[in-house]
């Protein structure tokens, strides 16, 4: 019988629970524990149905039962939390971003390297079939030549004045909002898919809300609930609720990409557009099992995920037939699959996002704030 790899979660909100979910999914892996606040972690490791659990993170990376720990904290605390599991001799899956400025970045891209443990961030939406479907596509030429590619990633749940949010404190999230939170998984995305590196950057930052009323009692991640005005506190905001950046790519190519968490009705819209000399292509999150293909002397089409229709590169991040949609869980599962897959040594190569790309994620985030800040063209 295959021995099961143990796996640790710290932070048990919306995404830490979604990564216990994903991680039972796996045959090869046992959630042993989670880690939280003292006040909720009783009650959240009961809910889960996980026995042992932590209200100090580093008692729990003592533990000689856990292989593997997945970070699904609040981003500030990724950094000392990463650095620790690595000390510790575990491996690391790390919720993006993987710290909140490049320098850190570097320090766990080196450790990782160092201590030869399997690292990753849960840049999910690369594992929707139809993204590896698109970059196979470009990479075989089906598109030709790449001229540009726009899109955005569109949220409303900062919409009003009383939503509020850790990641509105910037030294809870890092320096940019919007950028980091939702404008990093474009851009890895649309890295991912073309395979071009972006080279300059021109970014314009707006924040409509300048004074937020904070919650007094403690409010989740998208649950939407109302308190009254007594229990607010007025505060004032100093990240990105929107963002228009332009880009150069390496190859010559242009783009352009907005993000806001105040788009009122996009609930958690990503979507992109690639112009190449032979077919163009676009592809939205909320619809992700179809994609567009654009051509300019036959009719366009539409293609839908289904393994008989794709790439092997696709097919193997497949698990239903045509018709039957996949989504948002299970690109955590296709990632989890690849990284669990290298640690229990089945695969030498590495098919999944690392700490490098944590790291490229911060270098382009940091060097866009820097263009906000100029109003010109900054180089990576």
């Amino acid at each position: 019988m295959m021995k099961k790899i143990r796996a640790g979660v710290i932070g048990v909100g919306f995404i830490g629970a979604a990564h216990v979910e994903t991680l039972r999914r796996l045959n090869n892996v046992e959630v042993v524990a989670v880690a939280d606040d003292e006040k909720i972690i009783k009650s959240k490791a009961e809910a889960l149905g996980v026995d042992k659990y932590y209200s100090d993170y580093k008692e729990m990376l003592k533990d000689p039962d856990i292989d593997c720990v997945h970070i699904c904290t609040p981003n500030y605390l990724h950094y000392e939390m990463s650095k620790a599991a690595l000390l510790a001799g575990k491996h690391v899956v790390c919720e993006k971003p993987l710290t909140t400025n490049k320098k850190q970045a570097e320090e766990l891209v080196a450790l990782a390297k160092e201590k030869g443990a399997v690292n990753a961030i849960n840049f999910n939406l690369r594992f929707y079939p139809l993204m590896h479907q698109l970059k196979a596509a470009i990479t075989k030429g089906d598109l030709g030549e790449i001229f540009s590619v726009h899109g955005s990633y569109l949220q409303d749940w900062l919409f009003y004045d009383t939503d509020y949010n850790w990641r509105l404190e910037p030294e809870m999230s890092g320096e940019s909002r919007a950028v980091a939170d939702i404008g990093s998984h474009w851009m890895d995305l649309v890295e991912f898919v073309t395979g071009l590196k972006i080279t300059e950057v021109f970014a314009d930052f707006a924040t409509f809300h300048k004074i937020r009323k904070k919650p007094l009692k403690p409010v989740e991640t998208y649950s939407g609930k109302l308190l009254k005005p007594e229990d607010y506190q007025e505060v004032p905001i100093n990240t990105e609720d929107y963002a228009t950046v332009l880009f150069k790519f390496n190859n010559g190519a242009r783009g352009a990409m907005t993000v806001s968490q105040v788009v009122a009705g996009r609930k958690n819209r990503l979507a992109f557009e690639i112009a190449g000399s032979k077919k163009a292509a676009s592809w939205v999150s909320e619809s992700p099992n179809e994609v567009w293909i654009g051509r300019r002397d036959t009719a366009n089409e539409s293609l839908l995920k289904d393994p008989s229709l794709l790439y092997p590169e696709a097919r193997e991040i497949v698990g239903y037939p045509g018709g039957h949609n996949e989504g948002f869980p299970d690109t955590f599962k296709y990632n989890f699959m690849k990284i669990y897959s290298r640690i229990a040594g089945v695969k030498d190569s590495i098919e999944y996002p690392t700490f490098e790309a944590g790291l490229r994620e911060m270098e382009l985030c940091e060097k866009i704030v820097e263009s906000a800040k100029k109003g010109a063209w900054v180089k990576i």
